[in-house]
């Protein structure tokens, strides 16, 4: 199949059958009919070409019998975004691009606008938790297959990094793993793959690095706990630490705590300053990693030890360990309400 869009502009009075035959060699969803100045006539899909047969027209009558003469359109002004956004508004998978004049430049389809490129870094989601604030929801089942919208939660954290281009993924389990293993197999449905690290007893946040194979690609990994929702941007994340050449790099969210009294400030023994409910700003940990792979193999095989910890040591080592601050949405689902409120959240985040 060449998927040369050129060769799917033609005539009016070409017939359905050479309009069939070039909407398959070229593969990209339908056909653009154009006048002898390639001004836009219409465009033909394959779904036109079935209504046409069902409603009685030969396959040897002229295509603009059967064509759709008020096509939904692209400028080309638009964005991938504004490309992407408009073809699924009306459910088509291929637009026509013109100029001011209505002359076709091109044509564009919704795999290619969604297409990313493949991504070799290693995934990392933590999946082996008991989820015990979250029960009775948790007592018969792991609490990244409890589903926000209609998919588990590990699933769209799954499916937004597999929009990304991500392919490679390691799963750490504990808890109810069988449950874990049966949902997401070994990724092939999504064309990815899905390798499990288990752990036999709980190691903390960071020790079930010890446990990955030794085959391992030679790059920076995102580790991730598998109970957050978020819409970052994980290839953001990683060109960020890329870009700082970092050893290690945490993801942060900013927290604001208002203290509820006014606070007094003195020196001995008289008031130098007043502030009523004073605001501070803090950060936190998002439970978002990104990891080298020679912070990776100073873990050891069974070590019990929280990814703080590790960041610490590299620290006292004067690595490079940064913060990557948060400013898309966030969410950690450990408490119930937390749980209600992704249910409501899912529906503007556009993860599903």
């Amino acid at each position: 199949m060449s998927h040369i869009w050129q060769n799917t502009l033609i005539a009016p009075d070409f017939s359905v059958r050479e309009a069939l035959i070039i909407i398959d060699e070229e593969a990209l969803r339908g056909a653009i009919v154009i006048d002898e100045n390639r001004k836009l006539l219409g465009v033909v899909s394959d779904g036109d070409i079935r209504r046409g047969l069902l409603a009685g027209i030969s396959l040897d009558e002229p295509v603009h019998k059967i064509m759709n003469n008020n096509p939904t359109v692209a400028s080309i002004d638009f964005t991938k975004e504004q490309l992407i956004e408009l073809m699924e508004s009306k459910s088509i998978l291929s637009i026509p691009v013109v100029n001011d004049e209505m002359i076709v430049v091109g044509l564009r389809t919704l795999h290619d606008s969604l297409s990313k490129p493949k991504v070799d870094n290693p995934v990392f989601l933590m999946a082996g938790g008991f989820g015990t604030r979250l029960r009775p929801l948790t007592d018969n089942c792991p609490k990244p297959l409890l589903k926000v919208g209609n998919k588990p939660i590990l699933e769209v954290t799954l499916l937004s990094f597999i929009k990304l281009g991500f392919v490679n993924f390691y799963i750490s389990t504990h808890y109810m793993p069988e449950m874990i293993k049966e949902h997401f197999g070994d990724g092939a449905k999504w064309n990815v793959k899905i390798t499990y690290i288990h752990e036999e007893s709980p190691l903390g946040t960071g020790g079930a690095l010890g446990l990955l194979p030794s085959d391992l690609p030679v790059l920076p990994l995102i580790m991730m706990n598998g109970d957050i929702l978020t819409n970052i941007d994980f290839q953001k994340l990683l060109s960020f630490h890329c870009h700082n050449n970092a050893d290690a790099t945490m993801c942060v969210r900013e927290y604001e705590y208002q203290i509820p009294y006014g606070v007094i400030q003195g020196k001995a023994g008289k008031i130098t300053s007043m502030e009523e409910k004073p605001t501070q700003l803090f950060h936190i940990n998002a439970g978002i990693y990104v990891i080298n792979p020679e912070m990776i193999k100073k873990v050891k095989e069974n070590q019990i030890v929280d990814m703080p910890t590790l960041l610490e040591q590299k620290i006292a080592d004067n690595g490079n360990v940064m913060m990557f601050p948060i400013h898309e949405y966030w969410l950690d689902i450990g408490r119930m309400e937390d749980y209600k409120r992704a249910q409501s959240d899912i529906l503007n985040l556009g993860l599903m």
